[in-house]
């Protein structure tokens, strides 16, 4: 059975911000690995999941110049516009890589958990040989920024 990716906040993320575990302004990584498109990859990934571990030796790509674990992201920017806050990170390019796959985890590095912030679906396979595998991030504003608090 392949693994399957529904686009979710995590519901541990919502759980884990009001006990104070992420720290997107200052302090934590948040990284962003890749779910393998390939058959023998399982789990499902979204609102349920908790943590990197879920995916790691299950559903995360592997081999083609890809790193377990992925690739942290930079320059997040956290910004309100009217009640809404919102958390921005500069687009996300795996440089040289063969890779299919069906989403993303985004998760935070720095706890010792790894806790799960959100799960992405690309809507198919997204492949890319021996060239750069890019996730460009949504306009960040109140209604489209990739994560968002309303």
């Amino acid at each position: 059975m392949a693994a399957t990716v529904t686009t979710a906040m995590c519901t541990s993320f919502k759980e884990n911000l009001l006990k104070g575990k992420h720290n997107f302004d200052n302090g934590d990584t948040f990284k962003i690995a890749l779910i393998s498109a390939d058959s023998s990859a399982t789990g499902t990934y979204d609102a349920t999941t908790t943590s990197y571990t879920q995916l790691q030796g299950n559903g995360e790509v592997s081999g083609g110049g890809y790193s377990a674990g992925g690739q942290a992201l930079d320059s997040p920017t956290v910004t309100t516009s009217g009640t809404t806050a919102f958390v921005d990170f500069a687009n996300e390019t795996f440089s040289t890589v063969t890779v299919s796959a069906i989403g993303c985890l985004i998760y935070n590095d720095s706890d010792s958990g790894k806790l799960a912030v959100a799960t992405f679906s690309f809507g198919g396979t997204v492949s890319s040989t021996a060239g750069d595998f890019t996730i460009q991030f949504p306009t960040a504003n109140a209604t489209n920024a990739i994560i968002r608090i309303a």
